[in-house]
């Protein structure tokens, strides 16, 4: 069974997804349902594909999705940090990721210079 992390924290179960998107799903498609929607899942099918991330932040940024946002497929340890950046708070790991390793990768940057949807200011922003 794969390893469940949510809110930076190992957790023994997370309730099922309300929606599931895939790479190729548009997610202006669902934007009416992201204020019904309690859990959304992106799926990650190829460790390389980084589709997911835009439809996180358009998510997040564009559709105003306040719920949980899961990371599920290909999910591994060092996705983590760059996940959580684009709105991710809830990640699924693929089979082999030890999760006590994984929750480092959280800790991986201090600061990152552009905005993201988890830190909406950009450093040089931040600073002055």
């Amino acid at each position: 069974m794969a390893t469940l992390i949510k809110d930076r924290q190992i957790v023994a179960q997370l309730s099922p997804p309300d929606l599931v998107l895939e790479p190729t799903d548009d997610p202006a498609l669902v934007a009416g349902a992201v204020g019904i929607a309690g859990v959304i899942a992106i799926n990650f099918p190829k460790f390389g594909d980084g589709r997911g991330y835009s439809i996180a932040r358009l998510l997040r940024e564009r559709y105003g999705y306040k719920g949980e946002l899961r990371a599920v497929g290909e999910v591994a340890r060092d996705h983590l940090h760059a996940m959580a950046q684009c709105g991710f708070d809830a990640f699924q790991l693929r089979e082999g990721e030890n999760p006590r390793e994984a929750l480092k990768a959280f800790d991986d940057f201090s600061e990152q210079y552009q905005s993201t949807a988890a830190q909406p200011l950009p450093l040089f922003r931040r600073r002055a």
